[in-house]
């Protein structure tokens, strides 16, 4: 079973729409995106430099439009039905929403730039940051995370953990990392997923609760706690609380390892959650889509798993 995941924010670079926008088709699409929400996505996606796309109410509806505009190239001309589930980290999971059905694509960008907005108004009231901290003694880390007050926003598994608070504590935490431990600060706008996040979800709330819902198509999978769910108003309102909780990304790919996933492809800007994966589901073929020149790659990894599941079943039968 192969399992499509969308990113989050932190993974867009500059300049990662121009090959996806050589397409007619797609620079019509997000310029109906982009006048839908008031942002020129495709001059954003291709021209703007890494500082500016950092802002949280661009690279929101950014990334995804670019996962959005990936997942209908993947699953063209009946690859759909190859699929066995999706799932996204963070604002990923609006990705998921729209090729899951439980959202109109145009539906999960307006509302991923209105959270986007919002978290950018939130993460302005105070300089807040957010850092991976890789590997170290877990005690030593909670110890020292407790002592600057910081809290983990992100438990990404394979040794990964996103932590978040104070902007001045997080350059505390870089400067002094703990004892065998990497600290990595972020290109995000604030501290995501904490407290610090309260007003978005105020402001988010009522508009993603007059967005038209359907239920899943596709299995998906939540990050409040990794796992499957069927009521896609549910969904939705998981995606809102979290903005203000931890993704819990070590539990969805836990969920993944249960279900028998024998595949995982990333949508764009991809390359996160496949390192991810290459550390917690060791074995498990990744392939991570950035550009149109990576399609083939994918599609050649549902085609090939669709084909192994049929010759299993014929030879139980």
């Amino acid at each position: 079973m192969i399992v499509v995941v969308a990113p989050g924010q932190g993974s867009q670079t500059p300049g990662f729409l121009v090959p996806w926008l050589e397409d007619a088709a797609v620079r019509d699409r997000v310029g109906a995106w982009s006048e839908a929400i008031g942002v020129d996505l495709a001059k954003h996606g291709t021209e703007s430099d890494a500082e500016t796309i950092k802002d949280t109410a661009l690279a929101q509806p950014l990334i995804v439009a670019a996962g959005l505009v990936t997942a209908d190239a993947l699953l063209a001309d009946g690859r759909r039905a190859l699929v066995g589930g999706v799932a996204g980290h963070s604002v990923g999971e609006f990705t998921a929403a729209g090729v899951a059905g439980i959202l109109e694509p145009t539906d999960a960008v307006a509302l991923v730039a209105e959270r986007g907005r919002a978290m950018a108004d939130a993460a302005a009231l105070e300089p807040t940051a957010m850092a991976a901290v890789l590997g170290g003694d877990p005690d030593e880390v909670a110890a020292a995370l407790e002592q600057l007050g910081l809290v983990p926003a992100n438990h990404n598994g394979g040794g990964q953990t996103v932590v978040a608070g104070a902007a001045a504590a997080i350059q505390e935490l870089a400067a002094n990392p703990p004892a065998k431990a990497r600290v990595i600060p972020l290109a995000v706008a604030g501290a995501f997923h904490t407290r610090y996040m309260a007003s978005a979800v105020e402001r988010v709330a009522p508009v993603a609760a007059a967005a038209t819902v359907q239920d899943p198509t596709l299995p998906i999978w939540t990050n409040a706690d990794g796992s499957r769910v069927e009521d896609g108003r549910r969904f939705v309102d998981l995606m809102v609380n979290q903005i203000a909780n931890p993704v819990h990304w070590d539990a969805v790919m836990e969920s993944f390892a249960a279900a028998g996933v024998t595949g995982i492809i990333e949508l764009a800007p991809a390359g996160a959650l496949v390192g991810l994966a290459k550390r917690g589901l060791r074995g498990t073929p990744t392939v991570a889509i950035k550009t149109p020149d990576d399609l083939p790659a994918a599609i050649e990894l549902l085609e090939r798993d669709a084909d192994a599941a049929g010759q299993e079943a014929d030879a139980t039968a």
